[in-house]
């Protein structure tokens, strides 16, 4: 392949990779100023939770209703307008008078980070090279960890520095810089004429896709790990504190291990999704060695540094899957529907991440820590079932139009 090509697919990469980090990292900027914010208003627990739940209860209904805009107008333009609301979110949040005002800047952030996955992803799909796309999903998905990453030490170290409204006024800028970037190298972002033949998707607008079991086989898919991912994001730590009698700074060292192990998971995942056309199988493979470490994790017979060492091996197999991920689902669109598909798929994530901290929630309330990572294990397994499902079915659509 010719290094005009190389150079054009590692741009668009490189772009869409960098909106994703900044959605990622929005997803997070008022978790990290919970300690500010909760004295600031006089807030209770669960009046910042419900902040929260907002922001994924809208970015997922919107992300559904995105795909549909994206098959329309397409993905650049949508891209651009939800880069521009993060930053209008940032605003708000940062002049907030009252609860009432952090409400609205969380609905306009999740409403802003909406758009994201069907409009990434179909950009990819439309302008990466097929042999390259597997790297994309790698990128785009180590992009997203690194804004998870990120979040937390900027917001609360320009937030210690000065005040939490400075730190959102600061965060404000980033998805203004990043949109002029975008909008310099719009050329590489352009999208794809739209071309129906007999054989391709039904036309714009149509919900006969909603009608293909694989779709919704993929929303349980992302639902169940997005469950698994809202148990380790919220209660990992907490659990490990409780299990192993560590300490806090080891029991987070932990979680930025499975973070960081993670994200070298998706770099290598993205050579074994490229050179692998039975995705649903590498997917299984890695999430039941993660299945397996989460229970030995919980069963509690390791030493506290083994369970560190652990939790990356969780991370990193689970980072592995990221891509296969994403080719699956790439694999189950019907052609010219990308955007909606990307687009209820991943709602499901979102979901998941609004009901998950609840479940694992009663179990630390319950004193049973253990269960965390028994549940994360379960639901990864359920994953598997979910998976192997969606691959199964898509083999035989393409046997029988072969």
């Amino acid at each position: 392949m010719d290094k005009q090509t190389l150079r054009n697919d590692a741009r668009v990469i490189g772009l869409v990779g960098l909106a994703h980090g900044v959605s990622h990292f929005y997803h997070l900027i008022l978790a990290a100023l919970f300690p500010w914010l909760k004295p600031a208003f006089n807030l209770s627990y669960s009046e910042l939770a419900l902040l929260m739940t907002v922001f994924f209860v809208v970015s997922g209904i919107g992300q559904a209703l995105a795909g549909f805009v994206v098959d329309r107008v397409g993905g650049r333009r949508v891209l651009f307008s939800g880069m521009a609301m993060l930053g209008v979110s940032a605003l708000v949040l940062s002049n907030a008078p009252n609860y009432a005002g952090l409400m609205v800047g969380a609905l306009l952030a999740g409403l802003g980070n909406s758009i994201f996955h069907p409009a990434d992803y179909t950009i990819l799909n439309q302008r990466v090279s097929r042999d390259r796309v597997a790297h994309g999903f790698s990128v785009h998905g180590l992009s997203g960890s690194i804004g998870w990453a990120a979040a937390p030490l900027f917001m609360t170290g320009v937030a210690a520095a000065t005040d939490w409204r400075t730190a959102l006024l600061s965060a404000a800028a980033l998805p203004a810089i990043v949109l002029a970037i975008l909008w310099w190298n719009r050329e590489a972002l352009r999208p794809e004429p739209t071309i129906h033949t007999a054989a391709s998707a039904p036309a714009e607008g149509s919900l006969d896709f909603l009608r293909l079991p694989s779709v919704w086989m993929c929303f349980a898919f992302f639902f169940l790990t997005a469950l698994a991912l809202g148990g380790i994001q919220s209660f990992a730590s907490t659990g490990l504190v409780k299990l192993y009698g560590m300490s806090l700074p080891m029991a987070t060292g932990a979680f930025t291990a499975y973070m960081l192990a993670g994200a070298a998971g998706m770099v290598l995942g993205g050579f074994l999704g490229g050179g692998h056309k039975q995705h649903d199988r590498t997917i299984a493979a890695a999430f039941a060695v993660a299945a397996v470490l989460a229970l030995v994790i919980g069963l509690v017979v390791v030493p506290a540094w083994g369970a560190v060492v652990l939790m990356a091996l969780v991370g990193f197999f689970s980072g592995i899957a990221g891509p296969s991920r994403d080719l699956m689902i790439r694999a189950a669109a019907p052609k010219n529907a990308t955007g909606r598909v990307y687009g209820v798929v991943y709602s499901g994530l979102d979901s998941g991440l609004s009901l998950g901290p609840l479940l694992f929630g009663f179990w630390m309330d319950a004193g049973k820590p253990q269960m965390v990572f028994a549940t994360i294990a379960f639901f990864l397994l359920l994953a598997i079932a979910t998976a192997t499902g969606v691959g199964s079915r898509t083999r035989a659509t393409a046997r029988a139009a072969a």
